[in-house]
């Protein structure tokens, strides 16, 4: 474990409309999606921040995380960012959603070694990944002035913000779930597909 200088948010409080049900609930083996994405990056990091909206119900078994809330519902990752940022006490975090199943803590590593008080945005396919980076908490006051302004693009931030770029990452680590056929086909890929899920 890194210490508490390092932080991870985890991301849970969107609709989760094409799945039609809150994501992070979903069964995979015996633990749920946030449930395994909180004992991956705790392989790494000293504090967990779980962001939900506010009045979701979330449940998690590990005791010792964090919460925080969005201020306003429907501003997306950038908004829960921010609501992580606010409440931890490290100096910079790891952001995920909690539908990643494969992501890994050498993935986390790599970023957090290219950081170097900056954020560490890995690029895939021509993309910056921004759901799947680490920020430094010294970028909140940019980023809460991105969304007094209305601009919810995390990417914007890279234009405000010092930033590393890693390449080559494991693309299998983007991989996240939004619709029954993407739980569908990952439940597979982990060989714990059935046809009652």
């Amino acid at each position: 474990m890194r210490g508490m200088r390092e932080a991870a948010i985890v991301l849970c409080g969107g609709f989760s409309r094409r799945m039609g049900r809150d994501k992070w609930s979903l069964p995979f083996g015996d633990e749920t999606l946030l449930d395994r994405t909180i004992r991956i990056v705790k392989e790494v990091v000293g504090e967990i921040v779980v962001v939900a909206r506010e009045g979701q119900e979330v449940t998690v078994k590990d005791g010792d995380v964090c919460w925080a809330h969005d201020s306003a519902e429907g501003l997306g990752p950038l908004a829960g960012l921010a609501a992580g940022l606010r409440v931890m006490q490290s100096d910079q975090a790891f952001l995920t959603g909690c539908d990643t199943p494969f992501l890994n803590a050498a993935h986390l590593r790599k970023l957090f070694d290219a950081a170097q008080k900056s954020i560490a945005v890995p690029r895939y396919g021509g993309y910056f990944m921004v759901t799947s980076a680490v920020y430094p908490r010294t970028a909140l006051p940019e980023i809460e002035k991105m969304l007094a302004a209305g601009d919810r693009r995390p990417y914007h931030l890279l234009d405000r913000v010092p930033h590393t770029v890693v390449e080559d990452p494991d693309p299998g680590v983007f991989v996240n779930i939004n619709t029954e056929q993407d739980y569908e086909r990952a439940l597979k890929d982990a060989g714990l597909y059935s046809s009652s899920p």
